[in-house]
């Protein structure tokens, strides 16, 4: 999607407050979340791009081995494939 279209939109600190805590929170810009509020609002369907940013983004942390366990892990993986 190529982004042709300038606005100037103006907002209370209360609400431009609101936006940036989310977009720091997910590492992105105002634009950006403002953008999927739009999209959302409207019923506008997410890009794949939006869905997998989503997905990584909702997705709970986990545990990694260290690389010598990791390597081993994978070794063993595929000696039993």
């Amino acid at each position: 999607m190529s982004l042709t279209r300038r606005l100037q939109l103006l907002l209370d600190e209360e609400r431009y407050a609101r936006v940036a805590a989310i977009a720091a929170e997910e590492q992105r810009s105002v634009a950006s979340v403002i953008r999927d509020a739009i999209d959302a609002a409207t019923g506008a369907p997410a890009s794949a791009r939006q869905q997998a940013w989503a997905s990584i983004a909702a997705a709970e942390p986990m545990e990694v081995p260290d690389p010598d366990d990791l390597r081993a892990e994978i070794d063993a993986a595929h000696e039993r494939t």
